[in-house]
């Protein structure tokens, strides 16, 4: 018989109490700290999965082969610029790269617009986002639905979607929907990653 986790035990308990308190500590010095926002929460990949040679094309058309990251923690983030949630989350993306510059921190923005770079530099400029590191997937080479049948390394229940790779160049976990990743649960959890 398979009894639940005590993580699956703690998550229950605390949307039943309404208590938020426990969500950023860890259950044991083993586990991530849990990060969720109103409507989702940070789903561990386990076992963590191995990332396959990839390459992404930066914004200024140079080709980024992510395995250049390892030795970091990864923020893989998959957006559109006809998501409006997309556009709530990007400026706290830009401001958790600010918070982290001097962490072994990673920030992939990854477009999936199928329009490609023009359509990306005008949404960026409308809304005055100069700092992030912004790539381009309109070909959608790194990420499929998850209801299609095609190889991909990372699956996206919605957007935006985020994925935390480890410093070992590992899926670690995902979060569906928009989240500040800057907060203090975020990079909690980010910084878990960072560390080890």
């Amino acid at each position: 018989m398979n009894f639940p986790s005590r993580r699956t035990v703690l998550a229950g308990f605390c949307a039943l109490t309404g208590s938020s308190a426990a969500w950023s500590e860890p259950l044991s010095a083993a586990d991530p700290p849990l990060f969720q926002t109103a409507s989702s929460q940070f789903t561990l990949v386990e076992p963590a999965v191995a990332l396959p040679e990839i390459r992404i094309e930066r914004i200024d058309g140079e080709l980024v082969d992510l395995a250049l990251f390892r030795g970091k923690a990864v923020l893989v983030n998959f957006w559109a610029s006809w998501c409006p949630p997309c556009a709530r989350e990007l400026p706290l993306l830009e401001r958790l790269r600010d918070i982290a510059r001097s962490e072994p921190l990673e920030i992939v923005a990854a477009s999936i617009d199928a329009d490609g770079r023009d359509t990306v530099k005008a949404f960026l400029k409308r809304r005055r986002i100069e700092r992030l590191p912004v790539y381009l997937d309109p070909a959608r080479r790194l990420a499929k639905n998850v209801d299609e049948d095609r190889a991909a390394p990372f699956t996206l229940y919605g957007l935006p979607m985020s994925y935390v790779i480890d410093r070992e160049s590992r899926i670690a976990g995902y979060l569906a929907g928009a989240a500040d990743w800057s907060s203090a649960e975020g990079l909690a959890l980010l910084r878990y990653y960072m560390t080890l």
